[in-house]
């Protein structure tokens, strides 16, 4: 039966997307109601190609970045669920798509947050390696800066995040693969599952002889493979499925 899943007792990983934390208001980028749904050009925002190549494209992704609701954001039901899943014992890794961190600020354990698409909190120089906080780096465009250069060479900055276009970091997929070999019960929750290689750490755990478990408001290319797929909202269904899983 499919609710046998519950039952399992062995690792579980989690593959969150932007649906996750749509009830902490940020909007998802592909729903209904999408941030590139409403706004198809705003996806050049996150294209590597055009952001090196346009510099009035980056004045506007500072200000994108300046302006972003995660800033304000806090964890929610979902996030909270998740937490409590951890804490209860259970051995969980989370491998996110989201940038916001509502995870570790819901009290996740970050060692198990693998952050597959990097976070918006950090900014690193694309020529060198410079690192900094966004925050100051947004001091500089609030200073009269529009599109600050790096400091150390005059290279191009951007946020800790992986664009479109731009290539995966290497370790953090292998860690990702991992946790998603090694799962018994993997939750895809809040993603599109259009996404790669994120969404296909589905099939790695399904290969691997997980049971897939999709909660997501529209369908996916993962549904197949799925033993359980669910589509009530996020906020009650996560916290229903962990009360189940804890049993």
């Amino acid at each position: 039966m499919t609710s046998e899943w519950r039952r399992r007792d062995g690792r579980i990983g989690v593959l969150t997307g932007a649906g996750i934390s749509t009830d902490s208001g940020i909007p998802d980028f592909r729903g209904p109601r999408g941030v590139w749904t409403k706004d198809p050009i705003a996806e050049l925002l996150s294209t590597y190609d055009s952001y090196l190549a346009d510099p009035e494209l980056r004045q506007r992704s500072w200000l994108a970045r300046r302006d972003n609701p995660a800033w304000q954001a806090r964890p929610n039901a979902a996030h909270a669920a998740l937490v409590e899943l951890e804490r209860a014992g259970r051995a969980v890794t989370i491998i996110t798509q989201n940038i916001d961190r509502l995870h570790q600020r819901a009290g996740f354990a970050a060692d198990r947050v693998i952050e597959i698409h990097g976070n918006m909190f950090e900014v690193v120089c694309v020529e060198c390696d410079y690192q900094t906080t966004m925050a100051a780096t947004l001091d500089r465009v609030a200073a009269g800066e529009a599109d600050p250069p790096c400091p150390s060479c005059g290279g191009v900055l951007k946020a800790a995040t992986i664009m479109f276009g731009q290539q995966m970091d290497r370790r953090t997929t292998v860690a990702a693969a991992l946790a998603a070999q090694t799962s018994d019960i993997f939750l895809a929750i809040g993603s599109s599952l259009q996404v790669e290689p994120a969404a296909s750490m589905c099939a790695i755990a399904v290969d691997a002889g997980a049971d897939l478990v999709i909660v997501n408001a529209e369908p996916t290319p993962y549904d197949s493979m799925a033993t359980e797929i669910v589509r009530e909202p996020i906020g009650t269904a996560v916290p229903r499925l962990v009360a189940e899983i804890l049993g």
